[in-house]
């Protein structure tokens, strides 16, 4: 039989108290002030040597203030849009930012479209899998998924087989992020975010993508997949008493039902997604009218405003 002990759990709760004391962190410490979750912190260390820990007589591994600091040099990189093979080079060498960065996003965003052509479920899944354990969600986001879902907009205009593709493509990634918001909603209690596609797009992959990402800083995050009538979101907030409510929408809204869909929220609400940009003035009005209501064009700026919030 296999041996299941081989890698360290790194989750010993007397291990945590003994480093503390010590001036170590454990490597949950860690990735709560970096974002970055263990399994890419093993990851790093695994395959690249760019995080070396300090161990335990017991294989736990243990991080002091330099390792955080490396860490987060690390992420400076990533959000370049330098490759994590390429990042210890540069950091080990102090070399400068290169005018032109080499990197893999594009590769992996091509085996991801070549996938996608394909209808190959497994082969999609394989390769972002791959990309989950080396970087973190937000660069994830930023540098492969955002840009993705981008190119592939405008590669279905007018394309035969464009539906095939973005069904496949959306159901695929519907129930990806939906499985990976389960387990982490499974893992954190609390108050949870609500999240609303307002939107009359089926599936909407910035949804998801919104989800994944804030549910990854250990937020408890509910997803309606559909827009709710006025008058029937005050009855979601009594039975889940979210946080905050976060309405997506890719379209057009009809601002003239906005204060009535938000009365009776007594906690803040966020609208995100392109309906910020098509309706930027009018929002404007609204910010002031309504109370605790903020806006955010994308889920990258709307992670950043919960943060900025002390939601998440």
């Amino acid at each position: 039989m296999k041996n299941m002990t081989s890698e360290p759990l790194d989750d010993d709760p007397q291990a945590d108290s003994e480093t503390f004391e010590d001036g170590w962190l454990p490597i949950r410490e860690v990735a709560r002030l970096t974002g970055v979750n263990a399994v890419t912190l093993r990851a790093w260390e695994r395959r690249y040597g760019l995080i070396v820990p300090h161990r335990t007589p017991k294989g736990h591994r243990l991080y002091s203030t330099a390792h955080v600091d490396r860490v987060l040099t690390i992420l400076t990189w990533l959000n370049r849009g330098v490759s994590v093979s390429q990042v210890k080079q540069l950091i080990d060498n102090e070399q400068s930012p290169p005018l032109s960065v080499e990197n893999d996003w594009d590769r992996l965003r091509q085996n991801l479209l070549e996938a996608i052509t394909a209808l190959a479920e497994r082969r999609l899944d394989d390769t972002l899998n791959q990309a989950m354990s080396l970087y973190p969600p937000r660069t994830l986001c930023e540098q492969l998924l955002m840009p993705l879902l981008a190119s592939l907009e405008q590669r279905w205009q007018g394309q035969f087989g464009a539906q095939l593709e973005r069904v496949f493509f959306y159901s695929w990634l519907r129930s990806k992020f939906g499985a990976r918001l389960y387990h982490n909603n499974r893992q954190v209690s609390g108050a949870p975010l609500l999240l609303i596609n307002h939107s009359d797009v089926p599936m909407e992959p910035h949804v998801w993508l919104t989800a994944w990402l804030l549910s990854s800083a250990d937020c408890p995050v509910e997803v309606f997949d559909w827009p709710l009538p006025p008058g029937e979101l005050p009855l979601a907030c009594e039975y889940l008493k979210p946080r905050a409510v976060l309405l997506y929408s890719s379209k057009s809204l009809n601002l003239a039902q906005l204060p009535r869909l938000l009365n009776n929220i007594d906690c803040p609400t966020l609208i995100i997604g392109p309906t910020v940009r098509i309706h930027s003035a009018e929002l404007s009005v609204s910010v002031s009218e309504v109370p605790g209501l903020t806006l955010a064009e994308d889920p990258l700026t709307a992670q950043a405003t919960l943060q900025s919030l002390g939601l998440i």
